[in-house]
């Protein structure tokens, strides 16, 4: 149903609170799928696993995929490997966080 581009589009809007990247370009979400039903599955991490926003950020993901048009179910799996590091971020982050 939707592309794994159109869904890191919609993830795209759920800013990381404390550095204030959205997570795609922070490279912290590894996947997505949709199948022809609307069921969305997100893989994703976070840059610690002592994240104090976790669940919220987690709730933001799933949100954000939600208000697709058509979509029935997110499921968003938090994965610990691979463990995220600067080098996964984009280039505008690596520069802004100093890991360029």
């Amino acid at each position: 149903m939707y592309s794994k581009e159109e869904l890191f589009l919609a993830i795209s809007t759920v800013i990381d609170p404390e550095v204030g990247f959205n997570l795609v370009e922070m490279g912290l979400i590894y996947d997505a799928k949709c199948d022809d039903e609307g069921n969305a599955h997100v893989t994703m991490t976070l840059s610690t696993k002592a994240c104090p926003m976790h669940q919220m950020i987690l709730q933001w993901v799933k949100e954000s995929v939600e208000k697709m048009a058509n979509i029935k179910n997110v499921e968003v799996e938090l994965v610990w490997e691979p463990a995220w590091n600067i080098t996964m971020a984009d280039d505008n982050v690596k520069k802004a966080l100093g890991g360029a």
